[in-house]
């Protein structure tokens, strides 16, 4: 067992949690003890380093800081907000009225309880993943529930914001999220983390379990823009009963450790999955996408995008792994993961994966490395442009292509300026830039 997970469990042990989480933190905290810690020869983490988070020694929990408002910048659609601050609820930032659908674990009813005791940790497999098991053994009251009843539906979206702030020493913050949607019921969620511009010091384990019931539909947008010097793993675990839908956006800058899984079981037929996704890492950031789609049952569909720009010496990892189970026959699924390199140093291992069982399935996957084109950077620099504006827009436009699809509105117009800011921070070059 490493040092870490020791530390881990220790900081297990400091939480108050309420009773009825004890089987979920108790299995999770075995789980985590039992589960070899990953080397270079675990395929799964081959080329995500773990040494950052060896070599700190997180002995404390993260606690809630003030003076933080002025360097956040929130979304401004209408929606219910929530705000945690180095994974403590912040009452003050947050909504004042919740709707009767949201609620925090330590708030929750009798009946929200069961809810949360029947799906907590049952549709992510913690052997399977490491920080997902010690998610469970860090479960305390401030989780989220959002649970939409039969045929309901989430009035307004739920805006879920978490803050990181330097505190000083070494520090964790454990961030959960559980969606479960009845039959027929639809939500919006979407989960910003962020952080001041102060070099922080923490780790942040995050992880959000879904379960979409049948005909329901989930919009789900993921947003990590923290500072770089932060710790972030993270994980999407979903489950899509008969005819279920998931709609399924992503963009994250790079850290010293950035790891986001998605796995995705298809559990009823005629589910549908629809994930995009956008890394942008530059200076000497790593960042990582590990998406697992599970077919097992017939048609069902999936499709996935994803796009990297990697610029200066940082280090991006995707990835992609479609499971076609014998009996889903009549599936149909997609894979496209394209990355843009704007360095010599900048690297790449993208690595799409197709498992078929079943011979009645139209699948296909891909994966390009490529870097800025010659001939476009010619013909722009031809008219006028000089080379940085051009390298900027050939960029920026790589990745607007999936920006202009996403569908909350809201999300589009805040990402959009601010990662065109990436390209970009010292020069008047983003008028030639268009969002719309």
């Amino acid at each position: 067992m490493s040092d870490f997970q020791q530390q881990a469990l220790q900081l297990a042990g400091q939480q108050q949690s309420p009773d009825w989480l004890a089987q979920v933190r108790k299995t999770g905290a075995q789980q985590w003890l039992k589960t070899p810690w990953p080397s270079r020869k675990t395929e799964n983490w081959k080329y995500t380093p773990l040494a950052p988070l060896q070599r700190s020694e997180f002995q404390q929990w993260a606690a809630k800081t003030t003076g933080w408002q002025d360097g956040i910048d929130f979304l401004e659609l209408n929606a219910t907000r929530l705000v945690f601050v180095n994974g403590v609820f912040d009452a003050e930032a947050s909504d004042s009225e919740l709707p009767a659908e949201v609620v925090r674990f330590g708030d929750a009813s009798t009946d929200q309880q069961a809810v949360i005791a029947e799906h907590l940790g049952r549709i992510v497999d913690g052997e399977q993943h490491l920080f997902a098991a010690l998610s469970n053994a860090w479960a305390s009251e401030d989780g989220v529930l959002v649970h939409v009843p039969k045929n309901g539906e989430l009035a307004k979206p739920l805006y879920i914001v978490h803050v990181s702030t330097p505190t000083g020493a070494p520090a964790t913050a454990n961030q959960r999220l559980l969606v479960v949607l009845e039959t027929g019921a639809r939500a919006s969620v979407i989960e910003h983390f962020a952080s001041t511009e102060d070099e922080q010091d923490g780790f942040v384990n995050s992880l959000t379990e879904v379960n979409v019931g049948e005909n329901a539909e989930l919009r789900h947008y993921r947003i990590n823009l923290e500072e770089e010097n932060l710790l972030h793993v993270g994980g999407i675990h979903a489950n899509l009963q008969r005819s279920a839908r998931l709609r399924g956006f992503t963009v994250s800058l790079g850290s010293k450790l950035k790891r986001i899984d998605y796995q995705v079981n298809h559990c009823g037929e005629g589910a549908h999955l629809d994930l995009q996704g956008i890394y942008l890492p530059k200076n000497k950031q790593f960042v990582d996408y590990h998406t697992n789609v599970q077919h097992k049952v017939p048609h069902c569909t999936s499709n996935e995008v994803f796009r990297g720009v990697v610029s200066d010496s940082a280090h991006a990892v995707f990835n992609g792994r479609i499971h076609i189970h014998q009996d889903a026959q009549k599936t149909l699924a997609e894979l496209s993961n394209k990355n843009l390199l704007t360095s010599r140093k900048a690297e790449v291992d993208t690595k799409p994966e197709l498992e078929i069982y079943a011979d009645d399935v139209k699948c296909a996957h891909g994966a390009t490395v490529s870097q800025l084109n010659k001939e476009a950077m010619y013909y722009m620099q031809a008219r006028g442009i000089s080379r940085d504006e051009a390298q900027v827009m050939l960029s920026f436009g790589f990745i607007n292509e999936l920006l202009q699809e996403v569908a909350e509105p809201a999300v589009r117009d805040y990402l959009a300026p601010r990662l065109a800011q990436l390209f970009s921070p010292n020069t008047d070059l983003l008028r030639h830039l268009q969002y719309e």
